[in-house]
This record gives C-alpha cells, sequence and structure tokens, in this order.
C-alpha cells in the first residue's frame, strides 16, 4: 500500500523549510551571542544565511560565511570543533525528536551575485537585454 504523498519530491517541504528557518534563527542566535565554550569560536561573527535538512530531518546543512568574509577556512574548522555543543543546543531549545546532525558549507550567495552582477554589465549581456 502506497503511503499517502502530498509532497511529490520537487523541492523541500514546508515541514523542512520551517525547520530549517527554525534551526538557521537558533544557530545564528547561539552564535551572536556568545554561548559556545570556546573562546576562539566566540570572538568570531559568523552569519548563518540558510540551513537546508534533509526530508527525514537528520541531517542540517548551514551555510555559513563569517563577517566581512576573512577567515572562512577556520570559520569550518571551528564550527565543526564544536558540533556536538551546537548539536545539543538546537536539540534542546527546538525539541526536536531528533538532534539533527549539524553540517557546514561556505555560504556562496554573495560571490554568485558578484558573478551575475559583472556578467550583466558586460557590454555584450546589456545589448542584448535593452531590446
Amino acid at each position: 500500500m502506497e503511503k499517502n504523498k502530498s509532497h511529490d519530491g520537487a523541492g523541500p517541504s514546508q515541514r523542512q523549510l520551517r525547520v530549517g528557518e527554525l534551526i538557521r534563527r537558533t544557530l545564528s542566535e547561539v552564535l551572536a551571542r556568545g554561548d559556545v565554550h570556546d573562546p576562539d569560536l566566540n570572538r568570531m561573527s559568523i552569519t548563518v544565511g540558510e540551513v537546508r535538512t534533509s526530508p527525514d530531518l537528520r541531517i542540517a546543512t548551514a551555510y555559513v560565511l563569517p563577517l566581512g568574509g576573512d577567515g572562512k577556512d577556520e570559520v569550518l574548522k571551528l564550527l565543526a570543533r564544536n558540533k556536538g555543543e551546537l548539536r545539543h543546543v538546537v536539540g534542546k531549545k527546538l525539541a526536536l525528536k531528533f538532534a539533527p546532525d549539524l553540517r557546514f558549507q561556505l555560504d556562496q550567495t554573495f560571490d554568485q551575485m558578484d558573478d551575475t552582477r559583472r556578467m550583466l554589465n558586460q557590454d555584450a549581456v546589456r545589448r542584448d537585454t535593452e531590446n
């Protein structure tokens, strides 16, 4: 017997989006307040741009960027080092059935926006879009 599926798999479900946003807010709050017991991590300002969750909500990938863009590799190492504590805090604050396994990746959104702007400012492209 097939399960009743209201979601066709074309993108994240409303539940995934909602939980991802809750995790993003919680991580941002924790990192901004310096609630982690790592002075190296507390010294940095980190932006959490987006959190994507797996369909079963057991894996959450946070897209992060240090303020100003300096020390990108260091941020990923520090977050990975404190992953367990961050996972515990997220699980406790959100009262989820399972605390998701947190993974961290650099947020490339700003770089992609700059590349798009550069491309749109090229003479050939500007000429094609004016007509």
